[in-house]
């Protein structure tokens, strides 16, 4: 099967959360640079938000202030609206589509085989840059974390997980990562699933996943990888529910702005690395 992150002829960009939308914008400013040349509408999608009128404005500030000819606020609440032909074409004629955050699980629900996101898929495939903060980059792999307590999710079932927005395939991706304490979250994951990468975003930290299969950390925080494809052994499949997983071999990293991963090889790059894979993907 071909991975969506393969056939992906645009840009995705995953937000940890809490990024600066009033200041000098740093990672909202390197998602608008993404968006294809003559295509500077955005689509700002606030469905996993619970309180969409006080989250809209701040995204249409930050776009305006950044060069945005239009913004399309989309509050789409339920699946009706999902399927509405309006808000389809405003998807069409955007460059940009950005998922805010809040809750992942109605994000899905309420978009999953719509009409609206189908519309997203053939933008992303026709160059526009997806981008989500917070619940809205949690969303973007076909599988993703929906719930587990931070504090001790090194367990067998602690995790839940379940079908994602499908934009990315390979990877796992949580937010808030280091300011909530999220390690054992995506180590549980990495136990049952060595072939996924575990993607853990910092507040106001983002990676921008090129076409060509490379990681770019963006943004003053970290972007923490957990890497279990060479797992040597774990005791999870002998557990019960809940009991203690023990992981032989699980590598992590650290990157920060400048620095990427190499998701096919699983290798670390440093700068000049990073830059001569990036001029390969454009």
């Amino acid at each position: 099967m071909t991975s969506q992150l393969t056939a992906t002829h645009g840009h995705i960009v995953a937000i940890g959360g809490a990024e600066d939308k009033t200041s000098d914008l740093e990672i909202l400013k390197q998602v608008f640079a993404l968006a294809p040349v003559g295509s500077h509408e955005v689509a700002v999608i606030a469905t996993a938000s619970s309180i969409p009128d006080q989250v809209l404005p701040d995204y249409e500030a930050a776009f305006t202030r950044l060069g945005a000819t239009r913004i399309h606020a989309l509050n789409i609440q339920d699946r009706k609206q999902a399927a509405d032909a309006s808000n389809v074409s405003l998807i069409e004629q955007s460059g940009v589509i950005f998922f805010t955050g809040g809750d992942q699980l109605r994000l899905t629900n309420v978009l999953g085989g719509s009409a609206t996101l189908n519309a997203i898929r053939k933008r992303l495939l026709a160059g526009a840059v997806v981008a989500g903060t917070s619940a809205g980059a949690a969303a973007m792999p076909g599988t993703m974390i929906y719930n587990g307590d931070a504090a001790d999710a090194l367990r067998k079932g602690a995790v839940n997980m379940t079908s994602g927005l499908g934009f990315v395939d390979g990877l796992i991706i949580d937010s808030h990562f280091l300011e909530r304490g999220r390690f054992t979250r995506l180590m549980e994951v990495g136990a049952s699933n060595p072939e996924h990468l575990g993607v853990g975003l910092g507040e106001d930290a983002a990676v921008i996943i090129h076409p060509n299969r490379i990681l770019e950390a963006i943004g003053p925080g970290h972007v923490i990888l957990i890497d279990s494809r060479d797992l040597a052994s774990s005791n999870i499949t002998e557990l019960s529910m809940g009991g203690a997983v023990a992981i032989e071999n699980m590598i992590l990293h650290a990157m920060v702005s400048g620095h990427g991963f190499d998701v096919d090889a699983r290798r670390y790059l440093v700068t000049d690395e990073l830059r001569a894979l990036r001029e390969d993907s454009r």
